[in-house]
């Protein structure tokens, strides 16, 4: 009788251990720009069904911490799928400083990559470190792997090296647009909804409140007066619709390719967005963005009823997590008396030339500035024999009695200090950085690239529902663990 017992005992204990390690046959990972736990705390009593809901009662959730500096670029997206800091992954901003031609290139960008119905040439081929898809196609060499998002930077980055292909909204054509960097262009299912004119379509409506507007928790005192009212058209790609858009496309993917129904696992990336055309922070502080929050959360539950429904509950897992992208806005400093001042980096590159004129000559001493370096004209300082490390050390003297730098060092310094270190990549890198002090933006004059507060080790909201049993990590993770959760290791 015991050994009956203890032979039944562990056959249900291997059983059980196969299921808890079997890898599931389809992983969603959506990554939701501006999504914040502070939003889903303020927002989960209004929820009495859909996506939203089911994660906040089934998923398993945490809070993830960049641990970088975040400009609100896909620096973030990068490090969420390469598992790896800007230091290792290489994508530090969406654009970098290029010596040779002294402008600013996009960090994506690849003249070796055709765009399929637009004229954008950008591929992932310039991150440096593996990425997620990299490590299941590695992994199930056979895996089907798509990416869908928005804009092009951010599903590039969320498709990788690997993919099969990836597709985004061009919102001035009204299409879904592609690059031959993958081996199928554009999906037979982006083109069929090309063909059906989905986009435009969709494009077509207008966007007003879902509800009455007092009935909103954080309604602008115009809302209150005349609610809101967008032409779809107009702010697509900050409309409920792109994300609407996504989803089926993901979907009708999936369809089509059959995601999900053999034994090989199969990934999906997509990109959402919650933040509408005035948001001026990622925090909730208007109608029509928490009105971005309730339609999100019908779209993840269309998702999640429809996987159901076609793959079976235990057959998937979906993981959402938030991306910062509008950070602080700068009525929060205000509210707490600090006003938020405007630090320009071009201005900084301008005086410093002239600094170095006073000291050197009149020549051209700075070739530029841009993020959190200057970029010194280092075939003049070599022509004039100069040394470089000690007009680094007078650069940065200097750049310390502007008002607003908190700090600045020789990028030899720079790549030592526990801030900046894991922020800055060597190739981009430029001769002297500096950091802002807190409540401080940084612009750059000509281009008005980036205009917001820069955040040190911002937070986001992860949400991982699976419906395969398995252990998962306690407390707070590292925005570099996202990939390991995801694949198990």
């Amino acid at each position: 009788m015991r050994k009956t017992y203890l032979y039944y005992t562990t056959l249900i204990f291997c059983l059980l251990s196969t299921v808890a390690s079997a890898a599931p046959r389809l992983t969603v990972v959506a990554v939701v720009d501006g999504l914040t736990g502070d939003n889903l705390t303020t927002l989960r009593p209004y929820w009495q069904q859909g996506g939203l809901r089911t994660l906040s009662e089934e998923a398993y959730q945490t809070t993830i911490a960049y641990p970088h500096l975040v400009f609100g670029g896909n620096e973030t997206t990068a490090t969420l799928v390469t598992g790896t800091t800007p230091d290792r992954h290489g994508y530090t901003m969406d654009h970098y400083f290029l010596r040779k031609d002294r402008r600013q290139h996009a960090m994506l960008e690849d003249e070796s990559a055709n765009g399929i119905g637009t004229p954008l040439k950008l591929s992932a081929r310039s991150l440096l470190s593996p990425t997620l898809t990299d490590q299941m196609r590695m992994r199930y060499p056979k895996a089907k792997i798509y990416a869908v998002g928005i804009h092009p930077e951010t599903s590039l980055l969320l498709a990788g090296h690997a993919a099969n292909a990836c597709c985004w909204l061009d919102t001035r054509k009204q299409q879904w647009v592609a690059t031959n960097a993958y081996a199928e262009g554009l999906t037979t299912a982006a083109f069929e909804q090309n063909k059906e004119g989905r986009v435009q379509l969709m494009a077509a409506h207008t966007w007003t409140p879902r509800m009455d507007i007092p009935t909103y928790t954080s309604p602008t005192s115009q809302e209150l007066k005349k609610g809101f009212s967008y032409s779809v058209a107009d702010v697509l790609s900050h409309a409920p619709e792109a994300n609407t858009l996504v989803i089926e496309l993901a979907l009708a993917i999936q369809e089509r390719e059959k995601l999900g129904k053999d034994e090989v696992p199969d990934l999906l990336m997509i990109q959402l967005n919650t933040l509408s055309p005035k948001a001026q922070s990622d925090r909730i502080a208007s109608a029509e963005q928490e009105d971005m929050y309730i339609r999100l959360n019908q779209d993840l539950g269309f998702l999640m009823e429809q996987l159901d429904r076609r793959i079976g509950r235990n057959n998937y897992q979906l993981l959402v997590v938030g991306r910062p992208v509008a950070g602080a806005d700068p009525e929060s400093f205000n509210a707490i008396h600090m006003p938020v001042q405007q630090f320009s980096v071009d201005r900084a590159a301008a005086l410093t030339g002239t600094y170095l004129m006073a000291l050197y000559g009149h020549e051209r001493w700075v070739d530029g500035g841009f993020g959190q370096c200057i970029y010194l004209n280092r075939t003049l300082i070599e022509q004039k024999r100069l040394n470089l490390e000690t007009i680094q050390r007078q650069v940065a003297n200097f750049l310390m009695e502007f008002e607003g730098v908190q700090i600045a060092m020789p990028s030899y310094e720079a790549i030592h200090h526990p801030t900046l270190s894991t922020t800055l990549a060597k190739r981009h890198m430029g001769d002297v950085v500096f950091l802002l002090q807190p409540g401080w933006q940084l612009i750059f004059d000509e281009q008005n690239i980036l205009d917001r507060v820069i955040e040190d080790n911002p937070h986001s909201p992860l949400l991982f529902w699976s419906g395969t049993l398995r252990p998962m990590p306690q407390g707070t993770l590292d925005a570099t663990d996202v990939v390991d959760l995801v694949i198990g290791n």
